[in-house]
């Protein structure tokens, strides 16, 4: 049996966040991830940034966060957006190659001292009587086997009973094509966690051969100043 000091459920941008966090605190850590191809992957929209979100992007980085230094080596576009009205509103906006994102995001996990980058389906919490209160000693996976850790971030995103509809249309799905994680919630309802449900929203993806690009306004990247997410990416790496 393994031990850890820190376990993280998730390899999306807050499970890969929390587990290099941990690593480079000198924690002993694993991250689990149902596959390790989808390490980092940007679901919807390719993009970092924006009005909701720059501000938070910066805050990551400050506190030593790898999301901004990931984005300035794999973006493909990059802007700020809403010149023409006050400082206020601007925000950095970067446009990402998201397979070079993902893989990015892989590559620095794999190469962290003190992380395990490991594949399964996490479907318990380890929990044991201590002193009259439950305390969490680790996880198992669905094969059976089990880690143990003083303690557990669960990043799960959209996997836990994850639920899919399109139409009228709906089925079980962490994300489309991808399984939804159906033992863990019992697990966390059990130690007494109230779960509920959020919804997320994507948009129609259209036929690129079927846009007439004549009468669309082409909106290119500034190139008139250097922009990066990061204050510790060096300008030799733009």
């Amino acid at each position: 049996m393994q031990e850890f000091d820190i376990i993280v459920v998730g390899a999306g941008h807050a499970g890969c966040e929390a587990a290099l966090a941990s690593a480079r605190m000198g924690m002993k850590t694993a991250i689990f991830t149902i596959s390790l191809d989808t390490i980092g992957v940007m679901s919807c929209n390719p993009s970092l940034g924006g009005p909701a979100k720059s501000h938070l992007a910066r805050e990551i980085d400050a506190l030593g966060g790898e999301m901004g230094r990931n984005i300035d080596k794999t973006f493909i576009q990059i802007r700020v957006l809403n010149t023409r009205k006050g400082p206020a509103v601007r925000s950095l906006r970067a446009q990402a190659d998201k397979m070079a994102y993902a893989n990015e995001m892989k590559k620095t996990l794999e190469h962290t001292e003190n992380l395990s980058v490991i594949q399964g389906m996490v479907s318990e919490l380890i929990v044991e009587e201590e002193n009259g209160k439950k305390v969490i000693k680790g996880i198992k996976i669905r094969e059976g086997l089990e880690y143990r850790a003083k303690a557990v971030i669960v990043a799960t995103g959209t996997f836990l009973r994850g639920l899919i509809h399109i139409g009228e249309i709906n089925f079980s799905a962490g994300r489309m094509g991808e399984l939804s994680s159906e033992d863990l919630p019992l697990s966390l309802e059990k130690i007494g966690l109230k779960l509920g449900r959020f919804k997320t929203g994507t948009p129609t993806r259209i036929d690129g051969r079927t846009i007439d690009y004549s009468v669309l306004e082409e909106q290119p990247g500034d190139k008139s100043q250097v922009l990066k997410f990061s204050n510790r990416t060096k300008m030799k790496m733009l």
